[in-house]
């Protein structure tokens, strides 16, 4: 049996709105009624839609997607939601009074390493846990929320594991 992919609409701060946007065009909505931002189903860059649930015909089940993707499918770039929580996690990191400009600068550079994995994905994470030691309590807290929302799966877990 082979399946395909329904599209995804998705608001331009990253919440998921429909992952059946050509299944169930009933839940499609033109803005999020959760932020008011505009829901969109392709990609800005490439105009490719937006993988949604993938489905396999008379099969029930699956739980469809909870969560938005990072980065198109098709060319690579980062959905809008992406590059905000980027600049966001960047501009956290610059009012960060614990660490020193050189610091923060190296931990801005990494954190594209840490949203995608590469090569350079472990140095980044040694980086961020190194760093992350010498944050206060709401220092390391507002960090490791905007890093949650970016981060793969794999780093969450190496950075954050209690």
């Amino acid at each position: 049996m082979s399946g395909y992919y329904d599209t995804a609409q998705v608001c331009l701060n990253g919440h998921m709105i429909n992952d059946s946007y050509h299944e169930y065009p009933a839940h499609n909505q033109e803005y999020c009624s959760k932020c008011g931002e505009p829901a969109i189903f392709k990609c800005p860059n490439c105009q490719t839609e937006i993988r949604g649930d993938y489905k396999v015909p008379n099969v029930i089940g699956g739980g469809g997607l909870s969560k938005a993707p990072s980065f198109c499918h098709s060319c690579g770039k980062p959905y809008p939601w992406t590059a905000k929580k980027l600049e966001a996690a960047r501009e956290m990191i610059m009012e960060l009074d614990e660490l020193t400009p050189e610091e923060k600068d190296k931990l801005d550079n990494s954190l594209d390493d840490l949203v995608s994995e590469t090569p350079k994905t472990e140095v980044a994470s040694l980086r961020f846990k190194k760093t992350l030691k010498k944050l206060s309590k709401d220092s390391y807290e507002g960090i490791k929320t905007i890093i949650v929302d970016v981060a793969s799966e794999a780093i969450k877990k190496s950075l954050f594991k209690s």
